[in-house]
């Protein structure tokens, strides 16, 4: 079986273009407009060791909050599709991730249930890097998680400098994501019976 998936999404503010493979990782450089996003695109794909494609193009002379935002739900999108029935995935995934003075840590769930608990403001992060503050992170987790059916809980446990606070959450997001895509037996990771 196949554990891919290629979704696009077009509307008047963006149009974006996800293919993720969950088993071959593949690697095609991002590109959307969008410097330092795309710095983070590339991290997540080389730390979640996945086939990672995503290329588009958003109203940037407005701000990045639509392309990051959208990127997020079409990444989900194309997960969940990827994912197919979800059987015999290792189901969660953790994360720790340093980053100089910034710990970062993130735990994953593949329930098909949508849920984000996002923490970094509670430290007073600083700054923004490239035009890119937490607060843009936290949509694109939020759409990835509303759209790809997943719990995730994001920790900030130190750190106060944007790019440093971005970049850890970000990489310990692909890592904890690595574990939990992996296919690790045929059963299905429930008591329900179902994701």
């Amino acid at each position: 079986m196949s554990r891919t998936a290629t979704v696009t999404r077009s509307t008047s503010e963006t149009d974006i273009t996800v293919k993720i493979d969950l088993d071959n990782a593949a690697y095609t450089p991002p590109a959307t407009g969008h410097g330092f996003f795309d710095h983070m695109l590339d991290a997540l794909a080389r730390h979640s060791r996945l086939g990672l494609s995503v290329t588009g193009k958003g109203d940037l002379h407005i701000e990045p909050h639509h392309l990051i935002e959208d990127t997020g739900i079409t990444l989900g999108q194309a997960l969940s599709q990827a994912l197919g029935n979800r059987r015999g995935i290792e189901r969660y995934g953790s994360a720790f991730v340093p980053m100089d003075e910034t710990l970062a840590h993130v735990v994953i769930d593949l329930s098909g249930r949508a849920h984000l608990e996002f923490h970094p403001e509670t430290l007073n992060v600083d700054g923004q890097a490239g035009g890119m503050t937490h607060y843009h992170l936290r949509e694109f987790l939020r759409g990835f998680c509303n759209h790809a059916g997943v719990t995730l809980h994001v920790r900030l446990l130190a750190g106060r400098e944007a790019h440093h606070v971005i970049e850890a959450v970000m990489k310990a997001f692909a890592r904890a994501l690595r574990d939990a895509v992996q296919v690790t037996s045929g059963d299905l990771p429930s008591t329900k019976g179902s994701l």
